[in-house]
């Protein structure tokens, strides 16, 4: 049973904000509702204080994805089927169309929005491997003003992240500087379709004479949150690609995710599983 709430539909970015500070500690952005809803109907704890709900969809800015120079701006009320229709986004964030593919079903993916998968930050998150090696940033606005973010900072925990009551997510940013690179995603679930993940990895690779220039690799559902593997992209960068490499690589990832998690009942199947996806991957992307 739903309990009975205030909704409020602001028409910009600044009355949203202006609703945001006048009860910042019994609100809620509802941009698709496919967590905050579930969330409320199930009884849970992280949505048992809210008494209004800030419906964002009516924000025009919030609904735009934009090509400049040298970035891509999403706004933050795109959904994953307005995303995968994009044209900029299917030629520029090709990993990320591809993960947004992957999200539940049709009807979930024309509600559910890129920001609010992130915001929410469950370890299953699917956009959140891909935005991780694009380098993605989180514009953030308040009456106070704004502040931008690095993704990577911005998850903090398993369903936690930076974002203050009175703040609001407006806006994706992803430098093309990593757009360039040849990459993949891949995502495990129970299913074929309407799956939570159990294991979704992504990689972005730049090769110039065999020799990896760049390398960006994420994954998610195999730890608590969203994670970029920096001291394995270092170990990797420098060397002439090989098969021997991408096995090493591997093996490196998997001893990464057991050191990170500890040894769990799910361990003796998944760390095989992600070295052997993780290892076809490169494959895939390096052939």
């Amino acid at each position: 049973m739903i309990p009975t709430l205030e909704l409020m539909r602001p028409n910009s970015v600044r009355e949203a904000l202006e609703l945001l500070k006048s009860n910042s500690q019994n609100n809620r952005v509802l941009a698709g509702g496919t967590d905050v809803i579930t969330g409320i109907q199930m009884g849970s704890r992280r949505f048992s204080d809210i008494e209004q709900l800030i419906d964002i969809n009516q924000i025009p800015e919030m609904k735009k994805i934009e090509e400049t120079d040298d970035q891509i701006i999403i706004g933050a009320g795109v959904t994953f089927s307005e995303l995968m229709d994009d044209a900029i986004a299917q030629h520029k964030l090709p990993l990320l169309t591809k993960a947004a593919s992957t999200v539940g079903n049709l009807q979930i993916r024309n509600r559910a929005t890129i920001s609010g998968n992130f915001i929410n930050n469950a370890p299953c998150a699917d956009s959140v491997p891909p935005l991780l090696v694009y380098d993605a940033a989180i514009k953030i606005e308040s009456v106070n003003g704004d502040r931008i973010v690095d993704l990577e900072q911005f998850l903090t925990g398993t369903y936690k992240t930076l974002i203050q009551a009175d703040e609001l997510v407006t806006q994706i940013i992803i430098p093309k500087t990593a757009t360039d690179l040849k990459g993949d995603f891949y995502k495990l679930g129970r299913r074929k379709s309407v799956a939570i993940s159990r294991i979704s990895l992504a990689v972005l690779i730049g090769l110039e004479n065999s020799i990896v220039k760049e390398i960006k690799i994420a994954a998610g559902a195999v730890t608590p949150i969203g994670e970029r593997f920096p001291e394995l992209e270092a170990w990797a960068k420098g060397k002439n690609i090989s098969d021997d490499l991408l096995k090493s690589l591997s093996i490196k990832m998997a001893e990464k995710i057991i050191k990170g998690n500890g040894l769990r009942w799910s361990s003796a199947y998944k760390v095989p599983v992600v070295q052997q996806a993780f290892y076809q991957l490169l494959k895939k992307v390096t052939d």
